[in-house]
């Protein structure tokens, strides 16, 4: 006490008001709040969307994604990656908290490795979204928020599955999630067959995504739009979705063409409908960067 006397020395009031950030972990709450109940109930609420698709066809499954991270109303990123591989034969679209997502496919990717080394060989594409959603279905109720498509290939062929993080698990063979998904789901259910080419369904994902990106506020950005084949997954393209959405625009739509065709030939006899052309061809994908960002790191 003698020293401190001397020295003049003061505890900090560590209660009271300070110009210096509050230290990792630690949240400036009014005294005598439980800092947990206080921000659940006055915390920020902070709106996040995107828009993500998957659809298997004929020749593999393809998936894509805005690149557009959003924190409430301010644009966090505009050219963020919610296509994540998991090993060469495996990739899955992320929705939700990004620093969820990217966790859980970093656990996923350990986990599929560690059962590789043991096994001899990856798990099937079912296994994998089975294992992930047992994972996550342990945390449920403690605003965990991850929702994936994992598209990959197999011995049985294509495979599609829906994961949400309280346990959900959906096969099927079209999946759209994300604020934008209802704009997606309308483009995606007029136009998807199951026996499509491959330059029509790179042309359906762009247009689904790039459509859905001029509705919903919270996607934007780039288009990045990925292939699974037998061989392994490809990085296809990325396209900027308001040229890619400005270039479709210009492209006659079907509305245009059933008009067209139904219309009756003036020149020839009354009633007879007019031998116009026929539907337009696939209009060829938009251009864009064929290179994959060198961070990514497949097993």
């Amino acid at each position: 006490m003698a020293l401190q006397d001397v020295c003049e020395w003061q505890a900090l009031d560590t209660q009271g008001a300070s110009p210096h950030l509050p230290q990792v972990g630690v949240w400036a709450v009014p005294r005598g709040c439980d800092p947990q109940t206080f921000l659940q109930i006055h915390g920020p609420r902070l709106a996040h969307g995107t828009t993500t698709l998957a659809f298997r066809f004929r020749h593999g499954v393809i998936a894509a994604a805005d690149t557009r991270s959003s924190c409430g109303n301010y644009v966090e990123c505009p050219a963020s990656r919610k296509v994540i591989p998991v090993h060469q034969h495996l990739l899955g679209t992320t929705s939700g908290t990004s620093a969820d997502c990217v966790t859980w496919y970093r656990v996923l990717r350990r986990e599929l490795r560690l059962r590789a080394l043991r096994e001899g060989q990856l798990p099937s594409v079912a296994g994998a979204a089975k294992l992930l959603s047992v994972m996550m279905s342990r945390y449920r109720g403690l605003d965990l928020c991850v929702a994936t498509a994992l598209c990959g290939w197999d011995r049985s062929g294509p495979a599609l599955f829906y994961v949400y993080s309280d346990g959900t698990l959906l096969q099927g063979n079209i999946f759209s999630v994300g604020s934008g998904s209802p704009y997606a789901y309308g483009v995606l259910d007029r136009g998807y067959r199951y026996d499509m080419s491959t330059q029509e369904a790179y042309t359906l994902a762009r247009r689904a995504v790039a459509h859905a990106t001029h509705r919903d506020a919270y996607s934007g950005g780039c288009v990045d739009l990925f292939h699974v084949r037998e061989s392994g997954w490809e990085y296809v393209s990325r396209n900027d979705a308001w040229v890619l959405y400005s270039e479709l625009q210009k492209l006659p739509g079907p509305e245009k063409e059933g008009e067209e065709e139904a219309t009756p030939d003036r020149a020839g006899e009354v009633g007879e409908p007019s031998a116009g052309p026929g539907p337009a061809p696939a209009p060829a994908p938009a251009p864009g960067d064929s290179r994959m960002p060198a961070e990514i790191e497949t097993l």
